[in-house]
């Protein structure tokens, strides 16, 4: 089972930036895509990025596009999400996600969840 640990959130102003991290655990790493999603209070988990393998393919979210930027070293097992011009709406829970060894960028072909790490911009 893979283990997927988040860091990097925090709290930060409209206008700021962030960059969170995924490690994962595994010598498997480059042989699945990845993504991140989140969940604000009261609502459902929601798709935000994904990576594809070898990182050549990316989706994002209409809300994310041009301001944040996933990333991945496959050397380190780690994949990364830069979010620059935060807004209080990207206020949330991210979790990192592992795909499937198809590689796959949709949402829909996401498994294994880490724990979350939380994300709160002020206004």
């Amino acid at each position: 089972q893979v283990q997927l640990v988040e860091s990097g959130g925090g709290l930060v102003q409209a206008g700021g930036s962030l960059r969170l991290s995924c490690a994962a655990s595994g010598r498997t790493f480059s042989n699945y895509a990845m993504g991140w999603f989140r969940q604000a209070p009261g609502k459902e988990r929601e798709f935000v990025v994904s990576i594809s393998c070898s990182g050549g393919s990316t989706r994002y979210a209409e809300s994310v596009k041009g301001r944040f930027t996933i990333s991945r070293d496959n050397a380190k097992n780690t994949v990364y999400l830069q979010m620059n011009s935060l807004k209080p709406e990207d206020t949330a829970t991210y979790y990192c996600a592992r795909g499937l060894t198809t590689c796959s960028i949709y949402p829909r072909d996401f498994r294994s969840w880490g724990q979350g790490t939380q994300v709160t911009v002020s206004s």
